[in-house]
């Protein structure tokens, strides 16, 4: 396959020429158009490496999509990869929640389902996308441990983050924002509310400390890279930093974000809080940190669409470094080191040949074309 008359991505610049695939690797780039008959014209637009998110949790909703039904695994997996693909996402690290707040939640409830219809979908050749298993641990739920050991005996995991939603602290540290969210989310009454910090605080005090330190030694006997989540201040980031972990998930402040780039951890935050402009818990904003040089990865979290949008609108942006090359790199070359693929995430020879074409209309990105290993798949 050929691709011409397109501005190729690179790593580190952007040059006009012609990519050339063989079976599904990128064999040869070059400098100029060729008028060869099959070659595909892009138009002048975008040819970018297939971006790599590796904290999504858009899967579960397609689980659930109304409270109380319950949709067929393997549909339901089926929709969630379609927009995958079709957002530019060629490898993703479907992130399941082992753990939760509340009890009874329909995301426990669908843990088993979830990682099932992951693993039956991989081995009956169902997807689009290339899918790993993300483990979020919430260890401050009495069976997330249990739960931790279970799936690692039963599917293989690539990578694991650990988080505590407790209030007080970390994405809650105001008090305000945790109330303004999970009374909003689960309908309770002032008195429910209360009873429900107070059960959050226990079950944190109980649960977090232990399970934080098992777990990441587990992972650490396993090699699988560990991820950080919501740091929030020094001493969260010295506690990250001990447990050796790779990646800081969404710290909410720009000391934390700061202390964790120093530290050589990849600082990932969301997609959604560069398109929206802010976070929508009241935490530091992720262009702000693109401004002081710490923003390293960029997940679509909940919002897939979410991903090439923001790296193109980080790029647009004066107030900080990042061309598009660079900008790129946050959604495919830098998430793809950070797990440990290493052939993927950029456009190279020798590379895998997951590309995507797209083209800039009036305000936002339009995506003409997905290839996943040199074949078409949007």
């Amino acid at each position: 396959m050929i691709l011409t008359n397109a501005q190729i991505v690179l790593a580190n610049e952007v040059i006009k020429g012609t990519v050339v695939i063989n079976e599904g690797v990128i064999t040869h780039i070059d400098h100029g158009n060729v008028s060869l008959p099959g070659a595909i014209d892009c138009h002048n637009g975008y040819l970018t490496a297939g971006m790599v998110e590796l904290h999504t949790d858009n899967m579960e909703k397609h689980f659930t999509p109304r409270p109380g039904v319950s949709w067929p695994a393997i549909q339901a997996f089926k929709v969630h990869d379609a927009q995958m693909i079709s957002a530019g996402i060629t490898s993703v690290f479907d992130a399941v929640s082992v753990g939760d707040v509340i009890e009874g939640s329909e995301r426990l409830n669908n843990l088993s389902r979830m990682v099932d219809a992951l693993n039956e979908s991989r081995e009956r050749g169902l997807t689009r996308a290339d899918h790993f298993l993300h483990l979020r641990c919430e260890v401050s739920h009495k069976d997330t441990l249990n739960n931790f050991q279970a799936l690692l005996k039963q599917t293989p995991v690539q990578l694991v983050s650990v988080m505590d939603h407790s209030p007080g602290q970390r994405q809650f540290a105001k008090m305000e924002k945790y109330r303004e969210y999970y009374q909003g989310k689960y309908k309770l009454s002032d008195a429910e509310m209360d009873a429900f910090i107070t059960r959050q605080v226990d079950a944190s005090q109980r649960y977090s400390a232990t399970f934080r330190e098992s777990i990441c030694a587990t992972c650490h006997e396993l090699n699988i890279p560990l991820a950080s989540h919501d740091d929030a201040t020094l001493e969260h980031v010295e506690e990250s930093d001990h447990f050796k972990m790779v990646i800081a998930e969404f710290p909410t402040t720009a000391e934390a974000a700061k202390a964790a780039h120093s530290k050589g951890m990849s600082v990932l935050m969301g997609a959604p809080n560069v398109v929206r402009g802010g976070s929508h818990s009241g935490n530091i904003a992720a262009h702000e940190l693109a401004s002081a040089g710490v923003l390293d990865i960029l997940s679509s979290d909940y919002y897939p669409a979410s991903l090439l949008e923001s790296a193109f609108s980080i790029a647009q942006l004066e107030n900080n470094d990042y061309d598009v090359p660079k900008a790129m790199n946050l959604v495919s070359l830098n998430p793809a080191k950070a797990a440990g693929l290493n052939d993927r995430g950029q456009i190279a020879v020798g590379q895998k040949a997951d590309l995507i074409w797209s083209t800039l209309k009036e305000d936002h990105v339009h995506i003409e074309q997905v290839w996943k290993n040199g074949q078409r798949a949007f």
